[in-house]
Formats: structure tokens, C-alpha cells, sequence
């Protein structure tokens, strides 16, 4: 395909990922499931944990090929998985074929497409790697309002099986978009030179250009590594509880308001990407990271006097903090990884970072197991801002490669 302008290539990113970030809306979706099978919390956000873990495996498996693999087939292959995955996952009677169908095959769906656009569409950014990270990421983070709130418009309380038609129709839906996008698939020729904006400024050069096998030596990658799960628990921790949290104070609201608040932390998730990003480009990795733990703080302050309160107004505001928070933790993995070890080997070793979510996934199960035990979502607000303090510890210890 002929190059186009750089700037369609990130649009069609945000496209791929608005679809492959459907996994994010698990929290509405599996609410509204669960009015089907009627299980506990604990195996329900299983399914979450599976996805998590999923996702990150299909982004490794696909940053460990991406050397020998067109990233076309990648996305190709991620729409034949969301097709099959979202079919499997209707026909369950239990939990499941939903761990096989929505956990394993639409988890990897989702990885490969990741991988693909963030080492793809990204490469035509050199000069903006937060800020290109951020756009493209604001789609991942926005699929869970966007899927959320038209999965509850058309699975009404009234008909507890309704979802099973929404999957099926989602799953093909989800295949010819993904089919479409892959033919935009291309990455700049080796005499491509970002063009210049009004201001005339010098790409900034990463720290070092070097092999997964040499980066994985670095106290810096570790450090950050660790970093990234707490942060990242913080994040699927609320998000994988948020229509428990917002239920539990909300009580008598309809659905649909739940929905709609809920996507509130898909939204500024997406806002916070591209202003995180967009930070990290001009304050660095420390200004980023430091800001992003405040916010994640504030966030599970505001939902305690929720929660103690009974104020949902609180719970919409905690929600926004909290989703904008969340926003911080991706791109700037992205954009640590292309600053601190450079873009040469960028698909395998930003694959690598994000392995760091099969750990932090297992958020979303202890917040579930949290709650049968205490009956109340204080438990999971006082895990995320734990995490979030040891976060701050790990970061004491993060320096930039000279």
C-alpha cells in the first residue's frame, strides 16, 4: 500500500484498539451476564484475571515473532480469535466456555492486535512516542465505555439471555472491522523523516538501542517492571469492581446510569492516556510517574468518603479520578521502553513490559475474593491505594540508562 499521510495510520490504530479493548468492559458485561448464571464474584472476575493474562501472552507471542511476521497477519489473526471467542463464550451454561471463549481466545485477539498497532502505527512517531502512545491507547481505554453502554442498551434486564445474541453479533461485527483495518497495516520505509511542525526541535534520542536479552539485565527495566504491576493492579483492581463499587452506594439506580458512570473511568482512561503521554514527551518519565501515583491516591481517598458517605456524586467524581489515574500507567510503558531501550528491538521489548499485567491481573480476583469476605467494596479502594504507596517505594529506585 502506498504511505499515507502518518496521521491515518494512527487513526486506524485507535480503531483496532477500540475493538481490541473490549476486554476492559468486563465489569458491565459480566454483571449483566451473571444475571444468566448466576455465580459467585470470585470465579465471575476470574474471567477478567484470564484475559489479563491471555493478552499479555498473544502480545509476547507476537513481539517475540515480530521480526518474521507481517503484523497484518497479526491482526488477522485476532479477528478470526474475537469471532470464534465471542461464540464459544455465548454458548456457555457456566463459567466455562466464558474462561474459553472471552478469557483465552478473545484475550489473545486482543494481545496480537496491541502488539501489532503499538509497534506498527507508533513507528511513524518517532518525535512523539508519549504522546502517539497516548492517542493510540485512548481507543483501548475508551472500548469500555463505548462497549459498555451498547451492551446494556441492548441486553435489557427483563431478558437475562439477551447477552448471548449481543456476543454473537459483537463477534462479527468485531471480525470485518478487524479485516478492514489490517490492510492499513504498513510501516514507514527506512528514508522516512517525521515532518517538521512550526517549531523546529530536535527528536530526542534514547538512552540505549538494545536486545530484550540485554535489556532484561538492567536494574532499571526490573525496577520499573515491578513499578507497572502495582500501578496496574491499582487500575484493574477499580476497574474490574467498578459496577460493585458504584452498585453498592447506588442502590435503586438503573443500569443504565451504572453503566454510564462506570464508563466514566473508560473515558478520562482514554483523556489521560494522551495526557500522560503528552506529559512524558515534555517533564520525562519521573514528573509522569510521580503525578500518576498522586492521582491514583486522591482517587481512592475520594472513594472512601463515597463508600462511608453514601454520596454517588462521590463515586461519579472517584470514578473519573480514578479512570484518568488509570490512563498514566500505559503509555508510559510505551514510551519508557522507546526512551529508556530504544526502537530497534521496541516489539519485542515492549511485549516484555507488558507481561507485568499477568501479575497485575490477578488484582481483579483477590478485589473479588476481597469482597465475599467482607461484603463491601472498601476492601478493594484500600488494595488499590496500597499498591499504589508501594509503587511510589519501587520508583525511588527507577534511573534513565546513561
Amino acid at each position: 500500500m502506498k504511505q499515507l499521510n502518518r496521521w491515518v495510520y494512527a487513526i486506524v490504530g485507535v480503531i483496532v484498539l477500540l475493538m481490541a479493548g473490549l476486554v476492559y468492559a468486563w465489569s458491565v458485561m459480566g454483571s449483566v451476564i451473571n444475571r444468566d448464571l448466576n455465580v459467585e464474584q470470585a470465579p465471575l472476575s476470574l474471567t477478567f484475571t484470564i484475559v489479563m493474562a491471555m493478552f499479555c501472552i498473544g502480545c509476547l507471542i507476537a513481539g517475540i515473532l515480530a521480526k518474521k511476521v507481517n503484523p497484518k497477519l497479526y491482526v488477522l489473526l485476532a479477528a478470526v480469535l474475537f469471532l470464534v471467542g465471542f461464540l464459544v463464550a455465548s454458548m456457555t451454561t457456566g463459567v466455562a466456555l466464558l474462561y474459553v471463549g472471552f478469557g483465552i481466545l478473545a484475550g489473545l485477539g486482543s494481545g496480537f492486535a496491541y502488539n501489532a498497532v503499538m509497534s506498527t502505527m507508533s513507528s511513524w512517531f518517532p518525535d512523539k512516542q508519549g504522546l502517539i502512545s497516548g492517542i493510540l491507547l485512548m481507543g483501548f481505554g475508551l472500548s469500555s465505555f463505548i462497549v459498555g453502554k451498547l451492551f446494556v442498551a441492548v441486553t435489557p434486564e427483563s431478558n437475562p439471555l439477551a447477552w448471548r445474541t449481543t456476543f454473537r453479533v459483537m463477534a462479527v461485527v468485531i471480525f470485518v472491522i478487524l479485516v478492514i483495518c489490517s490492510f492499513f497495516f504498513v510501516k514507514p520505509g527506512p528514508d522516512f523523516v517525521p515532518p517538521e511542525g512550526g517549531k523546529k526541535k530536535a527528536v530526542r534520542q534514547p538512552a540505549s538501542d538494545i536486545t530484550a536479552g540485554e535489556m532484561v539485565k538492567k536494574p532499571a527495566f526490573w525496577l520499573y517492571y515491578v513499578w507497572a504491576i502495582l500501578i496496574s493492579a491499582a487500575g484493574l483492581a477499580l476497574v474490574s469492581q467498578a459496577n460493585g463499587i458504584a452498585n453498592q452506594v447506588g442502590t435503586g439506580i438503573a443500569a443504565g446510569t451504572i453503566a454510564t458512570v462506570v464508563g466514566l473511568i473508560s473515558i478520562f482512561n482514554g483523556i489521560g492516556r494522551v495526557i500522560f503521554g503528552g506529559l512524558f514527551d515534555k517533564k520525562g518519565y519521573q514528573m509522569t510517574m510521580i503525578l500518576d501515583m498522586i492521582v491514583f491516591v486522591a482517587a481512592g481517598v475520594i472513594l472512601i468518603m463515597a463508600l462511608k458517605t453514601g454520596a454517588f456524586a462521590l463515586i461519579v467524581v472517584g470514578f473519573i479520578v480514578g479512570g484518568f489515574a488509570y490512563g498514566g500507567v500505559t503509555p508510559t510503558n510505551s514510551a519508557i521502553i522507546s526512551d529508556f531501550f530504544g526502537r530497534s528491538n521496541y516489539a519485542m521489548n515492549f511485549s516484555l513490559i507488558n507481561t507485568n499485567l499477568i501479575i497485575a491481573s490477578f488484582a481483579s480476583t483477590i478485589a473479588g475474593k476481597l469482597y465475599d469476605a467482607s461484603q463491601s467494596y472498601m476492601s478493594t479502594i484500600f488494595m488499590m491505594i496500597g499498591v499504589t504507596v508501594a509503587g511510589f517505594v519501587v520508583f525511588l529506585g527507577i534511573r534513565r540508562p546513561k
